[in-house]
């Protein structure tokens, strides 16, 4: 059974050393048979939203493996010891487009660590994010690529409590164009039509606050 765990690495000259060869044999090594490298780089510099309250991310690190886990943390925080980690489960409401091993895809994608409210539990919150606020967030944004990832548990010591990572692909004009972000064609009370809703569901599960968002460009390997 192929297990995914997520990394947000945290130093700032990460990106030339995640998206090296070694890295990804040190991977291989260690049981993983693919890799997703999202770093917060300068074809994304435009992005206009970028923040959170935990300490900043420089890079999103996805990696499958068939075996134990702890190999690949290994290799994530050798390479920066401050490096937090999650094992997720997958859904992919929209899959994004197939990208050949190592060209950067056409994409702002924007990966987003979400927190759950105290007031919510686990299940309620799950339900709202998963079933109600996912078909919201599709119709009402300029997406082509949609990626969930619900945490189960957390992989480094003193890592934040994420409850979900999220992936959202737009096209690279949406750093620019709200109407393309939000895939309003041009028309601007459509725009504010689907802002509203999007933030208002938003707001439900607790996602207006304390999250973390970092704008990215996107890697994908078979190792």
């Amino acid at each position: 059974m192929s297990i995914k765990a997520i990394f947000a690495v945290h130093r700032a000259d990460s990106a030339p050393a995640l998206l090296g060869e070694d890295f990804r044999r040190r991977l291989a090594a260690a049981g993983a048979h693919r890799v997703q490298v999202n770093v917060d780089d300068a074809d994304v510099a435009d992005a206009p939203l970028r923040f959170g309250p935990g300490t900043p991310v420089t890079a999103v690190v996805s990696v499958w493996t068939e075996g134990p886990v702890e190999p690949v943390v290994a290799v994530l925080q050798d390479l920066d010891p401050s490096a937090d980690g999650w094992r997720v489960e997958e859904r992919s409401p929209i899959e994004p487009p197939a990208v050949p091993d190592g060209v950067r895809a056409d994409a702002l994608a924007n990966v987003a660590f979400l927190r759950r409210p105290a007031a919510m539990s686990p299940e309620a919150w799950l339900d709202d994010w998963l079933e109600r606020h996912t078909p919201v967030a599709i119709r009402t944004q300029g997406t082509f690529g949609y990626v969930q990832n619900p945490v189960v548990e957390r992989l480094t010591p003193g890592s934040p409590d994420v409850a979900g990572i999220v992936e959202e692909l737009f096209p690279m004009s949406a750093m620019t164009d709200s109407h393309a972000f939000y895939g309003s064609g041009g028309d601007d009370d459509e725009l504010q039509r689907r802002f509203t809703e999007l933030m208002e569901s938003v707001a439900r599960f607790g996602a207006d606050h304390g999250l973390d968002l970092v704008p990215t460009s996107r890697y994908l390997w078979t190792l």
